[in-house]
């Protein structure tokens, strides 16, 4: 995802919706595509925001990573010491060699 967004790329990303009403969303799209994402203003306030399909892939991964990270965390309060085995035993149990 992007690492850094500034206000001046946050200002430039805002687009009226009624340039959508005068025929200009592929130069929109295109414009999405360049810079990642825009904010559509409708009466001057956010009424959605158009991200790029790879942004949004991006955003979907880093969700259900955060997802899996707490479920790993809620598992992990809750183990005992007899719920591990060795990396052999494993190993082992598989049949990996």
């Amino acid at each position: 995802m992007r690492n850094h967004i500034s206000i001046i790329g946050v200002v430039n990303s805002l687009v009226p919706i009624s340039r959508f009403n005068k025929g200009e969303a592929n130069k929109i799209f295109e414009e999405v595509r360049e810079t990642g994402f825009k904010i559509v203003l409708k009466n001057n306030s956010p009424a959605c925001v158009l991200i790029t399909p790879e942004l949004y892939e991006e955003m979907l991964e880093t969700i259900e990573n955060c997802r899996l990270l707490v479920e790993a965390e809620k598992r992990m309060e809750n183990a005992k010491a007899e719920d591990f085995i060795s990396s052999e035993k494993a190993i082992e149990e598989l049949g990996i060699r």
